[in-house]
């Protein structure tokens, strides 16, 4: 079984870590770079995308995240997640510089402010059962995606839930939904 980390640096970490660990995964919260050595993949929660940008920064993590994800380390980024694994952010601060390794444009706060959040229901591919109970919190709107990204729900005409190779985004928060098959999908996809 994989050792799935949760970068812990601001955001929904914890959120993200009781859902892997309801699932019977083990985890570890990645708050410096020795403790990326220990993990076969990475979570990037919800949160605050320039304050997570810049503490990747800070606490020296970006380089050597940057090196396991181009070295194949799976990752699934969630809402502030995917804003970061990006390869555009639109409408970011001009310091905001993304990991860039999953093919797609961004816009940040997309659907709007606070205020705006909604949940929806989701048609997901490749999940079995109802439709997903999407959670949009000040969520972002993939505008645009590579040839090579596979689109696994849409909402209102945009992507929301993606994956190239082993990177999986979220433009909503599946760890704050009470349904564990996005998560679920997630690791048997990495572990098979």
């Amino acid at each position: 079984m994989a050792k799935v980390g949760v970068l812990a640096l601001q955001g929904a970490f914890r959120e993200h870590r009781e859902v892997l660990e309801a699932l019977g995964v083990s985890t570890e919260e990645v708050r410096v770079a020795e403790h990326l050595s220990g993990v076969d993949a990475l979570v990037l929660p919800g949160g605050e995308s320039t304050t997570m940008t810049r503490l990747l920064d800070t606490s020296g993590l970006r380089e050597p995240l940057l090196e396991r994800l181009r070295d194949g380390m799976p990752a699934f980024g969630t809402c502030a997640g995917l804003i970061l694994l990006a390869t555009e952010v639109r409408d970011g601060r001009s310091d905001q510089v993304p990991l860039a390794v999953l093919d797609a444009a961004v816009r940040r706060n997309g659907y709007g402010r606070q205020r705006d959040s909604f949940e929806t229901d989701l048609a997901v591919a490749e999940l079995s059962g109802a439709a997903f109970p999407g959670v949009f919190i000040r969520a972002p709107v993939i505008e645009r995606v590579g040839e090579s990204v596979e689109v696994l729900a849409v909402h209102d005409g945009h992507p929301v839930l993606v994956r190239e190779g082993q990177v999986w985004a979220s433009t909503f928060h599946p760890e704050l939904s009470g349904d564990l098959r996005v998560h679920q999908h997630f690791v048997q996809a990495i572990t098979a």
